[in-house]
C-alpha cells in the first residue's frame, strides 16, 4: 500500500487539458520476485492530451483502448490512431512523445498495463 501511494501524485494530472488517470489494480507479480502488475485507467475528454513522457525504467508496458480513438507516438515511430479494441506495447525506457484523445468532439479510454520494478517510485515522468 505504501507504494500505491507514494506513485500516486505521479500520475494523477488534473487541468482543462490533460487526462485523468486512476489506478484500476496493483499487485506484485507472485513467481517474478520484485516485479508489479499495475493497471491505469486514462481518461481523455475531447481534445484532452498527456504531456511527453517516459514511463519508470523498468516499466513494460501494455496499452488497449478501451473506448474512442486515442493518437499514439512512441520513440521514433510515426504517429499512430488506435481505435476501441485496439492495443500496443512500450519498452522499458520508451519516450511517449503523443498520447492523446483523436477526437475534439468524443471521449476516450485507455487501460494501461504496466509491469514493472516493484520498487520504482514514479509510473510516469514528463520530458522536459
Amino acid at each position: 500500500m505504501a507504494f500505491a501511494l507514494s506513485i500516486a501524485g505521479a500520475i494523477f494530472a488534473r487541468d482543462s487539458k490533460a487526462e485523468t488517470v486512476m489506478k484500476n489494480f496493483e499487485a506484485p507479480i507472485p513467481n517474478i520476485p520484485g516485479k508489479s502488475l499495475i493497471a491505469l485507467e486514462v481518461n481523455y475528454g475531447p481534445g484532452e492530451a498527456s504531456p511527453s513522457h517516459t514511463h519508470a525504467k523498468s516499466a513494460f508496458i501494455y496499452a488497449y483502448v478501451v473506448s474512442g480513438a486515442v493518437e499514439s507516438m512512441v520513440n521514433d515511430g510515426d504517429p499512430r490512431i488506435y481505435r476501441t479494441g485496439e492495443s500496443w506495447s512500450e519498452a522499458p525506457g520508451a519516450t511517449h512523445w503523443i498520447s492523446r484523445n483523436a477526437s475534439k468532439t468524443e471521449s476516450a479510454k485507455l487501460l494501461a498495463v504496466f509491469v514493472v520494478d516493484t520498487d520504482d517510485k514514479a509510473l510516469t515522468t514528463p520530458v522536459k
